[in-house]
């Protein structure tokens, strides 16, 4: 059988295959009004075109948990509970095709306040919806972008608690697993990392003290997600820069802090943090420091990072660099993938009895 479509269970879920759709903002939401935040018709047919094809775990888009943790004003939000009732339709669907639903929570710290990468995603203002970043330090993460707002520890703590709250919605959403956004230079990497991280507090400084908010947002989301499901973590395994920056040796040593934290897999993805970086972009350029966490560590993970043909994406796994694949591009251009992959493998997955005709 093809280890590419091997069910694959956490605690007391379990995913029918090892294609997994990771999380890519749509920037679709409603920018403002009752509904602000809220997913609609747009992330009901995206979502559900890929678990109608074969999607053994979709996890939604970074949601923020407050207004201003979004990255746009056009993300989503688990802030409120219009939000949880939108939500309810997406993941009604995803499981009635044998998907599980995941969420992404998120706080896009110095990031946020930006348009839509189709506009330019340059910083906004006051008059096009945005507002004032926030940040472990008041440093700017590229030319033209704000200097933004040194948070307090009233203020991590308040976001610490944003972070729990979110999780809870998202429970009462339907949504099986949750994962927190700990990568692509958002708040919970800007804290992370020395490059972004200048505090001289306890949140700063030390690798104890850079990592301290985000054990804290993981053990306070742990604590209100039920033990039977799975919390996963998404981490940027590396920042690119030569120095000063936060490195897969750092990804390695905190990857058993988060499991002994109670995190169930690592999402391991890279970059984010630093602008103008080279970054070697390549088929799987992602994928060893996937398989690096896997060797080395105990926790599972899941590799990303232009993986594109059902042949690759099943050495992947069958070799043992990780315990999944997420599709990112790809699932964009084919919703299908993992039915042509299935069949190409000689694996089998969920076919809606109306696409019968097309097995």
């Amino acid at each position: 059988m093809s280890a590419l479509f091997e069910p694959y269970a956490l605690r007391e879920a379990t995913i029918p295959n090892r294609v997994w759709m990771p999380p890519m903002c749509q920037y679709s939401a409603a920018p403002e009004g009752p509904d602000t935040g809220a997913p609609d018709d747009w992330h009901f047919a995206h979502y559900g075109a890929r678990a109608a094809g074969g999607t053994g775990l979709i996890v939604v888009e970074a949601t923020g948990v407050s207004p201003e943790g979004r990255i746009s004003p056009w993300d989503l939000g688990i802030w409120n509970d219009t939000q949880v009732e939108a939500f309810r339709r997406i993941t009604r669907f995803l499981v009635s095709q044998g998907t599980v639903p995941a969420i992404q929570l998120a706080h896009a710290g110095r990031k946020a306040s930006t348009d839509r990468p189709w506009k330019g995603g340059a910083p906004v203002g006051p008059d096009s919806y945005g507002w004032q970043p926030v940040a472990p330090s008041p440093i700017p993460f590229a030319d033209g972008h704000p200097v933004p707002t040194e948070l307090t520890v009233d203020g991590i703590q308040e976001v610490v608690g944003q972070f729990a709250d979110a999780a809870r919605r998202a429970l009462a959403a339907g949504f099986e697993i949750a994962e927190i956004h700990g990568a692509h230079g958002y708040l919970i990497n800007e804290f992370l990392s020395p490059h972004s991280n200048h505090r001289t507090d306890e949140y700063g400084g030390s690798y104890e003290n850079r990592t301290r908010f985000a054990l804290q947002v993981v053990d306070a989301v742990r604590a209100v997600w039920p033990q039977d499901k799975p919390l996963f973590f998404r981490i940027s395994a590396t920042d690119w820069l030569e120095r000063d920056g936060w490195t897969a040796d750092d990804t390695v040593r905190f990857a058993a802090d988060l499991k002994a934290h109670g995190i169930d897999l690592l999402d391991v993805s890279t970059g984010g943090n630093a602008s103008g970086v080279h970054i070697p972009v390549g088929p799987g350029y992602q994928v060893p420091f996937a398989a690096r966490v896997k060797a080395e560590t105990s926790l599972p993970v899941a590799a990303v990072g232009l993986i594109t043909e059902a042949e690759q994406a099943e050495k992947i796994v069958a070799n043992d660099e990780a315990d999944a694949v997420l599709l990112g591009r790809e699932l964009l251009r084919n919703p299908s993938w993992a039915r042509h992959a299935a069949r190409e493998l000689g694996g089998d997955v969920h076919v809606p009895d109306q696409y019968h005709r097309s097995v």
